[in-house]
């Protein structure tokens, strides 16, 4: 009986003096649960006949009555309506009818008295109409949000249109065929109507919009809703599968009132407007011919990014790393926010600024920034870094979570708070750059998670010349963060407290639950492209309703005039006090002669160069190690040093073999992988190893994560089970992504040279599709930035017969992007090389000799004294008697065991030397020299594996030519040019290296050349 109780005093409309009693009583601040509560509209006490037994049978009466009302006496069947619409259970009660003359009238009244009644089906019928206004609004409300300063907003939401309703609703929201209900065209929302306007209606747990209130009028109800979702701020946020973060974020915009600002707070909010907007009126007055990429049209951006670093200092964040193109103000946020100082930036438009720095530079607006200060606003140190970023907009996007990630690692930050990251992004870029997506999902991976990045997206609503509508096929630019079930906070970037607002939101949001947001600062691009590009030429319309706009400054500042926070002398006067600094910065830039890079340096490295900036050394120390230490390392990398664990059979035998290979003082690629890393880890340095499938290794030799066969996510690593103190070792999988990861471990190696971080390829060919980052970041980086990276690349390469795709790590291009600096490209065709060269950048990795039983080392070329050597000569009979040497053939990688194996075949071994470069660049000039010079009557021939128009030759040639002052001519074994870089059919492959080794031994085939 209970049920039917509650749910009637739950759903009949209230009486006005019940209404004015709702209205006082104070709702609960905690998110309600639904709980079976006897809510009766008469004391139990007024009503006996509930009491004892008889309850029982009026509530067994009552199911009955439920399934149907014919089935009971028929004065059962009026005081069940009664009671369902609302009258106390004495007075719904009516007696039998009596058997007299009266009857027939008797009859009529209690049936006109039963349809007199409200009709509860109605109720509830409103009540699920008002619930889903209140979600139609909370799902769909941003799309009639007045977001566009400009309003001109071609947003196209598809199958899902704005309407503006003729019905009683001001807005209407058609929500599409999954919520929309077939009605009259003279009916109003969901079949509610003028006349329903003033009737109250309980809230839902679903929603805050009555702050302390349980119950509102319908149009009290619209005008909140309206207030919340579709004035200058749109939400979306209901595609979020998590009821608390919904329910948070719906507190943060329901709740009546709660975007107030103290007049402390808008005067320095005007303030910051002031700055940001001066600075880029100076550099016109000062630099108008100069390209800068300036800010005009999204000036409250800086007072944005202050507000969301603000709130995240006062959270505990003490270092925020940022990312952003050379676009949308990027000397203004040096100059605003991270604090560089002004006759610095100023300095940098001067022509006849003579460079001090190694390397060539780079333009103004592409450098980085690296700065501790205080932050005033919460009196606390904060360090700010802004990664240096090239011209490709997004390109810094996993580098600046890398580098996020390695400073949380350094300094123990497991949950992200106290160090996080800022990305800014441009609408056309955030949508059409791939790598934007790729750094999403990396957010929320074990290995690879921040805690959270707070994204702003500069939607200046176009891209160069293109407008939304060709630049992206959905309605936002910010629709990829959905993937990640980030919230996406779209704000009229023309109300810079709608603006505040929402940042320190985003903040609180990425604080609480430590997860990406989006902030979408819906604004305009006043000037072209750039400040020379004219914009009239493709978007006419948008420059003349542009050249008509207000600045934001202009009407923050009319705003709070009015409201009696500032006055017209205080504003002029905090105008005038930045104009000042800025002529005072402008005069003491005329005193800069010398441009120094270092000062833009985004990632310093502490204590590892000297004052003049040089590395505190310059030498190469032995790499060797104790036979104790070798034979430890080698053991624990042959065992499970975990009790009760599992692994597989196959495994089983793959660490017998590495031990049997430790007895006997031999290490093949995998073990000598292993001997590398833990003597580095004994010495305190940590590794991280990234890639796909890195863990296992590709070809199934590395197996550093060992998983328990019967125990579901249980694993080991060894490697860290080798000393007591020694420091971690990070091995993980990473998603199948090249360009975002690659990426990621470049930003990780910027924190501190005191790591080795590595990224290893699937196949060397693959990291073609993270050629920006090798292109724009690890090869230039240096010179452009002057930024050190310790990023070390396993690229596997190899002519194995498994096609174009499965071959070629392009050495070639490395080579080309090389200018002979110190540790560039060293590539291995021994064990020991391996071991002992992993401070390389890249590093050709072989693919058939990880289990080929030539390619396996002593731990004689391990010991203490033994060195990485950058060439390798030829030790055997050739060796012995040089002058009997015909020819002399030099090579790198794989290609010396087919050499060897070919040379035996032949019986050549006193007549050919083969000398391997395990070096190419620097180039090996001195120790080639003693090379040839030890042959005096052998020619001279490069062989290689790949082919001639791609590889090492073009690369080798010069230089082996200038080493022997062109004495010679240097002949050329290997493949034909080609475009593919291998052929897929295995014959061919065959037919190929047979024709290379005969080259290479035929004796005569270069005479006729000669």
């Amino acid at each position: 009986m209970f049920h039917l109780r509650t749910c009637a005093a739950k759903l009949r409309p209230l009486t006005a003096s019940q209404t004015v009693k709702t209205f006082s009583q104070n709702r609960p601040a905690a998110a309600r649960t639904f709980q079976q509560i006897r809510c009766y509209s008469a004391p139990v006490a007024a009503e006996p006949f509930l009491s004892g037994t008889s309850s029982n049978y009026v509530e067994e009466m009552y199911c009955a009555w439920l399934e149907n009302p014919k089935s009971v006496h028929k004065s059962w069947d009026i005081f069940f309506r009664n009671t369902n619409a609302g009258a106390p259970p004495g007075t719904a009660y009516q007696s039998p009818l009596p058997l007299s003359r009266g009857s027939l009238a008797a009859v009529a009244h209690a049936q006109s008295l039963v349809e007199a009644q409200p009709n509860v089906d109605k109720l509830v019928e409103d009540h699920l109409a008002v619930q889903s206004l209140i979600r139609a609004y909370q799902v769909r409300g941003h799309h009639i949000a007045k977001l566009d300063p400009l309003g001109i907003s071609c947003v196209n939401f598809d199958d899902a249109p704005v309407t503006v309703s003729s019905n009683f609703l001001p807005l209407s929201i058609n929500c599409g065929p999954c919520l929309a209900v077939p009605r009259p065209s003279s009916s109003g929302f969901y079949g509610l109507d003028e006349s329903d306007l003033d009737k109250v209606f309980h809230l839902p747990t679903t929603t805050f919009i009555g702050g302390q209130e349980s119950a509102l009028p319908l149009r009290e109800i619209i005008r909140r809703l309206e207030m919340a979702y579709c004035q200058h701020i749109g939400v979306e946020f209901m595609f979020i599968n998590d009821l608390e973060q919904c329910q948070w974020i719906r507190q943060k915009f329901e709740t009546p009132g709660i975007m107030q600002f103290t007049n402390e707070e808008k005067r320095t909010l005007l303030a910051r407007l002031v700055r940001s907007t001066r600075f880029e009126e100076f550099l016109q007055r000062k630099w108008s011919s100069e390209k800068r990429f300036g800010l005009e049209g999204c000036e409250v951006l800086i007072p944005a990014l202050k507000t969301i670093i603000d709130k995240s200092s006062e959270n505990g964040v003490d270092y925020v790393i940022m990312g952003m193109p050379h676009r949308y103000g990027r000397l203004n946020v040096l100059a605003n926010v991270i604090r560089k100082e002004l006759e610095q930036i100023f300095c940098q438009f001067d022509s006849k600024l003579e460079a001090a720095d190694e390397g060539s530079g780079d333009v103004k607006y592409h450098l980085g920034m690296y700065h501790r200060r205080i932050n005033r606003v919460t009196d606390r140190n904060i360090t700010l870094s802004l990664v240096a970023n090239p011209s490709h907009l997004e390109a810094a996007d996993p580098v600046v979570m890398g580098k996020t990630k390695a400073e949380q690692f350094y300094c123990g930050d497991t949950e992200g708070k106290k160090v996080m990251s800022i990305l800014l992004h441009g609408d056309a870029a955030f949508a059409g750059q791939g790598i934007v997506y790729e750094t999403f999902h990396l957010s929320d991976l074990p290995s690879y998670t921040t805690h959270g990045t707070v994204h702003v997206v500069v939607n200046n609503q176009i891209g160069f010349t293109t407008d939304p509508r060709m630049a992206r096929s959905s309605p936002y630019p910010t629709d990829v963060a959905r993937v990640v079930n980030a919230p996406i906070f779209h704000v009229n970037s023309d109300d810079p407290e709608a603006v505040m607002y929402v940042c320190k939101v985003a903040a609180e949001w990425r604080s609480t639950f430590h997860k990406d947001v989006v902030v979408d600062l819906v604004c305009y691009r006043r000037n072209g492209h750039n400040e020379m590009d004219e914009p009239m030429f493709t978007q006419p319309l948008m420059y003349k309703q542009i050249r008509k706009q207000k600045p934001v400054l202009q009407k923050y500042a009319e705003v709070l005039v009015s409201q009696g926070v500032v006055n017209q002398p205080e504003y002029e006067e905090e105008i005038s006090k930045y104009d000042k600094i800025c002529e005072e910065a402008f005069a003491r830039s005329k005193d800069e002669k010398i441009l120094h890079i270092k000062h833009w340096l985004d990632s310093p490295w502490p204590g590892f160069f000297t004052l003049d900036g040089q590395p505190r050394s310059m030498s190469c120390p032995s790499t060797g190690l104790t036979e104790d230490i070798l034979t430890h390392i080698g053991n624990v990398a042959s065992s499970v040093p975990v009790e009760n664990f599992t692994i597989h059979g196959g495994l089983s035998r793959i660490l017998k073999t590495r031990g049997e290979m430790v007895k006997n003082r031999t290490v093949d690629w995998a073990l000598a992988e292993y001997m590398a890393f833990g003597s580095l880890l004994k010495e305190g340095i940590h590794i991280r190893l990234s890639g796909q499938d890195v863990e296992r290794g590709t070809f199934s030799h590395r197996h550093h994560v060992l998983h328990d066969q019967n125990v579901d996510k249980r694993t080991c690593i060894p490697m860290n089970h080798l000393w007591p103190n020694q420091a971690p070792y990070t091995v993980c999988n990473s998603s199948l992504s090249e360009y975002g990861v690659l990426g990621f471990e470049l930003g990780f190696a910027m924190a501190s040279p005191n790591a080795l971080v590595l990224w290893e390829a699937q196949f060397g060919d693959f990291h073609n599709t993270a050629q920006c980052i090798i292109d724009q970041f690890i090869c230039p980086g240096q010179a452009k930035w002057v930024r050190q990276n310790g990023i070390v690349l396993l690229l596997p390469h190899g002519m194995e017969g498994m096609g174009p795709e499965h071959s070629s790590a392009r050495p070639e291009r490395f080579l080309q992007m090389c200018n002979d600096d110190p540790d560039v490209l060293p590539v291995k065709s021994d064990p020991s090389q391996a071991y002992c060269s992993v401070f390389q950048l890249i590093i050709f990795t072989p693919k058939s000799l990880l289990r080929h039983p030539e390619a396996r080392s002593s731990f004689d070329e391990m010991l203490p004294g033994t060195h990485f050597q950058r060439v390798i000569p030829e030790d055997g009979p050739a060796a012995q008697n040089p002058e009997n040497v015909k020819r002399l053939l030099f090579c790198t990688g794989k290609v010396y065991y087919d050499l060897t194996r070919e040379r035996k075949a032949r019986d050549m071994v006193g007549q050919v030397a083969i000398t391997r470069i395990e070096q190419l660049s620097p180039f090996p000039f001195d120790l080639l020299l003693k090379e040839v010079q030890k042959y005096p009557n052998a020619e001279l021939a490069w062989c290689q594996e790949e082919h001639k128009n791609q590889g090492y030759y073009d690369y080798v040639k010069p230089r082996l030519r200038t080493t022997i002052s062109r004495a010679k001519p240097v002949w050329y074994a290997g493949r034909d040019p080609a475009a593919a870089p291998a052929t897929g059919n295995k014959k061919t492959h065959l037919t190929e290296l047979q024709r290379l080794l005969d080259t290479a031994f035929d004796l005569d085939v270069f005479k006729n050349f000669s």
